[in-house]
């Protein structure tokens, strides 16, 4: 009230110096009072009205005038010029009460600020049965006014006000708490999704990466992540293929120790009837329990057939430790095959026409060149024939052909004869295995020869194998017919 009455003074002030026109002052009036809430009246010195904002015209101007006259009485009282049993007991208290109108009925009147240009008051009106604020004086050009406020009204805003700034605060809360979510998922999301990057890559899982787009200390975590998973997978990788390395070493370790003591004992048993048979014999001859030269040429014979053995084993022996443990260089040359071929056909023809057996190489074509070790392809092929001249039965016939597939060379050796069982065929190429052990000690064989021929198609990384027939069994080797580079 205080600032609406210093803002009234300021406009009615320079309403009197014509600054301000009749309109412009009621507008800039109503602005201020109706804004406020407060009704006004300003009068001039002979009471005409120059702004009201209120119906109640007559009451507000019977209201200022009250205020002034009472006003007087009020200073008499206060005085002491003037006492009576009512107003003497008014000044044991802060409030005085009087009759305003003369009717009966009364008001406390309280001041709250009075200054000699106006006073501010808290008024009870019995006769409104209510509580007001009341305003009246003087303004600076001398113009009265009164500012009066039910201070129910007051009241009602301020529970209104309470009422809106608890919905206000109510509305912020759920909205703050709406936001706390969205921003705590917002920070929270990252950490989750690094927490489950932690626990896949704990479980070696190293498909999983961070795929944030945060550019502040989360994002530099994630991709630090990204790069230990990264890091970890290679080093991972590294250490997976030196344990597989160090597995291969210890499991060839393992096998060259079977190999050793499988060795040993298959070299002991293959010698020990030869020696045993060198010994006696030579022991007799050494004695002389024979007299007659022939059966003296038969004792150096059998001496010599088993050395002879012996000798052919040993070398076996030699060539398959070089091939199987690469002491032997690769030779690569172009040769023609089927000039190899049937160079060892011929040389073997004598042999296998001394046991009945018939050898057919039959090829159509001129020359198919490979490319591989031509002394090694010979003994492969030499120790086909040899096996095919040793197991040939029945028709006896040995059956050479060879087949040029794109850029490989397949080399059959078929002979007629008893079929391989099924469950040995895959051990034939074990050294001195044997399938039928009579039979291989009855043609001097030791188990060694196919060994060979496996060892040397390995070497050059080609196939090998054997497969039954109706008739008989079929032994093939690859070569190339191509240079590898």
């Amino acid at each position: 009230m205080l600032k609406t009455y210093e803002e009234i003074d300021e406009i009615i002030t320079k309403y009197d110096n014509g600054e301000l026109t009749d309109d412009g002052m009621n507008d800039r009036l109503e602005q201020i009072t109706t804004g406020a809430g407060i009704s006004a009246i300003v009068v001039n010195s002979d009471w005409t009205i120059v702004y009201i904002n209120t119906k109640g015209e007559a009451d507000m101007l019977d209201r200022l005038r009250m205020s002034i006259f009472n006003n007087d009485i009020f200073k008499i009282i206060e005085s002491g010029e003037y006492k009576n049993d009512i107003n003497a007991e008014s000044e044991k208290r802060p409030n005085i009460v009087i009759d305003m109108n003369g009717s009966g009925s009364s008001e406390n009147r309280d001041i709250i600020v009075q200054t000699d240009r106006y006073t501010l008051q808290k008024v009870y009106d019995a006769r409104l049965n209510d509580d007001y604020y009341e305003l009246w004086g003087a303004l600076s050009g001398g113009d009265s006014i009164m500012l009066r406020i039910a201070i129910q009204s007051i009241k009602d805003n301020v529970s209104i006000f309470n009422k809106f700034i608890q919905y206000v605060g109510m509305a912020i809360f759920l909205v703050g708490i709406v936001a706390a979510y969205i921003l705590s998922n917002y920070i929270t999301r990252p950490i989750k999704q690094l927490s489950n990057l932690a626990e896949r890559m704990s479980d070696l899982d190293f498909d999983a990466k961070y795929e944030g787009e945060d550019k502040g200390e989360i994002g530099v975590l994630g991709n630090s992540m990204n790069n230990m998973s990264k890091k970890l997978e290679e080093n991972i990788a590294q250490l997976k293929s030196a344990n597989l390395e160090l597995q291969r070493d210890i499991e060839r370790k393992i096998q060259l120790e079977e190999m050793r003591t499988d060795f040993l004992s298959n070299v002991s048993h293959e010698l020990k009837t030869p020696i045993a048979l060198i010994q006696g014999y030579a022991e007799g001859l050494k004695e002389g329990i024979l007299d007659d030269p022939d059966s003296m040429d038969f004792y150096c014979d059998v001496i010599m057939d088993e050395a002879g053995k012996m000798n052919n084993m040993v070398k076996k022996l030699l060539t398959l430790n070089q091939i199987e443990f690469g002491n032997e260089e690769l030779v690569m040359e172009r040769f023609d095959i089927l000039e190899l071929i049937g160079s060892i056909v011929s040389a073997n023809v004598l042999r296998a026409e001394q046991n009945g057996i018939k050898i057919i190489f039959d090829q159509k074509n001129e020359s198919i060149n490979v490319w591989s070790d031509e002394y090694k392809i010979e003994e492969v092929v030499t120790n086909y024939i040899t096996n095919a001249i040793n197991h040939c039965d029945y028709d006896k016939i040995i059956k050479i052909d060879v087949s040029l597939k794109d850029d490989n060379v397949r080399v059959f050796v078929f002979n007629t004869g008893d079929n391989i069982p099924e469950e040995d065929i895959d051990n034939i190429w074990i050294k001195f295995y044997k399938v039928d052990k009579a039979r291989t000690r009855e043609y001097g064989g030791n188990g060694i020869g196919l060994s060979i021929v496996k060892a040397i198609c390995d070497s050059y990384g080609k196939k090998c194998g054997a497969y039954n027939v109706e008739n008989g069994v079929v032994f093939w080797f690859d070569l190339d017919a191509k240079s590898v580079v």
